[in-house]
């Protein structure tokens, strides 16, 4: 089995247990407006996932010079250092690992989103961007996150680089989200178009990720572990950038240099479940016939060691310690939301309400019902690491401001033809709860952000709202019921007060699914 490191700083996930109260830093708190506070924690956030800080953390070099250290593992280096990568984050990891590596390094050829060069230029990210003498190939390919031709050949050149390696060499791979689609190689004689055909096929039957991921890793040559395979005998030391709800490595980027878990059976068996055996172009058939009387079996992946080196986990951690500095008792939530955007703003509306009324004099503006509601979405929801019940109870010794910390990737029903993303979206349906009941004497203020910089097809990475967004709609002749149910978010956001609500980072680099933060200060 490949060696298996989760890297996690000291503060990505921080114990549900009361943080020390700064006295002089919550005059600094109350002395500052909310949302400023709101978008400072949201980039520190993003800040602590961006390529080069990341990189550093994991990568050192000794000081001759010819050693790696990748957290408690050692490489030699004697100008036998390869690198490839693929993924939307890619290049602003590519260009930090040239920064700390570059005089190392041999040759590397990375797979990115088409325009995504031109697009960091236009946004003077230099540190994103490669030497002008780069021993780094870049293909650019998967226009709208899709397979195609472009990505198909940068595939080819990555699988060549590979396979050229000896048992002296050492591989980097760098492997962020959108990493499958950037890196399409199908087993012959299957085309790409055969591949996409059937997962779509399958898509539209309702097969769920997992089964879909299952499916492409049977029909690649370098995903499911096939391109560590690829790469033996040489070294191979994969640093992951996850934009996956609880980090599963097989899953991001369908597990190039993760050895996987199924087999042929496994794939007939999802084929059958939605009647499209019948439909099997003869080349998939010709594939999986040939992966069942393969006498070798499933191959090991024992000279990997796979890293995570940047999380949702460890985007809160930061931010939840930045929280701490401005005076406020921070508490992570979960790194897991995930679910109907409707359904979260409903949990995360009511928990502002119950959390409310153990920050004021008791029995105030408390009600038992809506405690029990609360649990009750939990329970629903289901999210595996949310300590609600403990956070409950840091807030209520809390005397003074709270931030609540959460990320994860909610969805959207689509109902309408309006323009908006997740987050958006999110924010505007929490105002809307928010705005349902009087909150008491408190302050309240829920920001939710992608942390790619981009919400959608939109030119922000998210929003911010507060208890009075439906009276301050209403002023300006703003129904947000309507712009809910048309999925308009975005255009809501623009005509509110000249745009104020939007948050604006800029493509930032990197992307570990969102952050929700939500503010609670007694007057």
């Amino acid at each position: 089995m490949a060696a298996t490191l989760q890297v996690i700083p000291r503060l990505a996930r921080a114990p549900l247990c009361p943080l020390p109260w700064w006295g002089p830093v919550a005059r600094l708190a109350s002395g500052m407006a909310l949302p400023e506070q709101a978008q400072q924690l949201f980039e520190s956030a993003v800040g602590a996932v961006l390529p080069g800080p990341m990189l550093h953390r994991v990568l050192t070099l000794d000081p001759t010079g010819r050693q790696l250290k990748v957290r408690d593992r050692s490489f030699q280096l004697r100008h036998n250092l390869y690198l490839v990568g693929f993924g939307k984050a890619v290049l602003g990891m590519a260009a930090a690992t040239e920064e700390l590596l570059g005089q190392h390094l041999v040759q590397g050829v990375i797979s990115v989103p088409k325009g995504i060069r031109a697009a960091m230029e236009h946004a003077d990210k230099q540190e994103m961007l490669l030497k002008p003498h780069s021993r780094i190939q870049v293909f650019e390919g998967a226009e709208n996150n899709l397979p195609d031709r472009d990505a198909l050949r940068a595939a080819l050149a990555i699988q060549q680089l590979a396979e050229g390696l000896t048992a002296d060499d050492l591989l980097l791979v760098l492997i962020s989200g959108g990493g499958s689609a950037l890196l399409p190689a199908p087993i012959p004689p299957v085309t790409l178009e055969e591949k996409q055909t059937l997962t779509k096929l399958l898509a539209a039957r309702g097969a769920t990720i997992q089964e879909l991921n299952t499916i492409r890793k049977a029909l690649s040559q370098l995903k499911g572990g096939g391109l560590a395979q690829a790469a033996y005998p040489a070294q191979v030391v994969s640093l992951i950038l996850s934009d996956v709800v609880g980090d599963p490595m097989e899953v991001i980027a369908s597990g190039p240099t993760v050895a996987s878990a199924h087999n042929v059976q496994d794939c007939l068996h999802i084929i059958n479940r939605y009647g499209l055996r019948a439909a099997l172009p003869r080349s998939v058939k010709t594939v999986l016939a040939r992966a069942d009387s393969d006498p070798h079996g499933p191959y090991s992946c024992g000279h990997v060691l796979n890293v995570i080196v940047g999380s949702n986990v460890v985007a809160l951690a930061e931010a939840q310690r930045q929280a701490q500095a401005l005076g406020y008792r921070a508490v992570v939530l979960s790194a897991a939301v995930q679910g109907d955007v409707r359904s979260v703003a409903q949990f995360y509306g009511l928990l502002a309400r119950v959390a409310g009324a153990r920050l004021i004099p008791p029995g105030a503006w408390a009600s038992g019902e809506e405690d029990a509601e609360l649990y009750r979405l939990e329970a629903e929801l289901q999210l595996p690491d949310l300590q609600l019940e403990e956070a409950l109870e840091i807030v209520a010794g809390a005397q003074g401001p709270v931030c609540l910390l959460a990320g994860g990737e909610p969805t959207v029903q689509l109902r309408g033809s309006g323009k908006g993303g997740r987050n958006q979206e999110l924010a505007l349906c929490v105002g809307a709860e928010l705005g349902r009941q009087p909150l008491g004497p408190i302050d309240v203020l829920f920001l939710s952000g992608g942390t790619d910089g981009q919400d959608g097809p939109t030119d922000a990475a998210g929003a911010w709202v507060t208890s009075d967004l439906a009276s301050q709609a209403a002023t300006e002749g703003l129904d947000v019921a309507t712009f809910l149910a048309n999925n308009d978010s975005h255009t809501f956001f623009c005509r509110l007060q000249g745009g104020v609500h939007l948050l604006h980072t800029g493509l930032t680099g990197t992307n570990v699914m969102d952050a929700h933060l939500l503010f609670l200060r007694p007057r």
